[in-house]
């Protein structure tokens, strides 16, 4: 099974973990949602956040 990774200091997608650890974001299921990748995190932290402010 591929895993798919987003390198968030390239702003590029790797197949397979191609970078070093601290400048990749993953595994990730499928291509897309490895490019939606910043998008996720900020849903994440919103979400952290909303916690946080209950």
């Amino acid at each position: 099974m591929t895993e798919w990774w987003y390198n968030h200091r390239t702003g590029e997608v790797e197949e397979g973990p191609q970078s070093i650890w601290m400048d990749r974001d993953g595994p990730f299921a499928t291509r897309e949602e490895a490019e939606r990748a910043p998008e996720i995190a900020r849903e994440r932290a919103e979400a952290w956040n909303a916690e946080d402010d209950d």
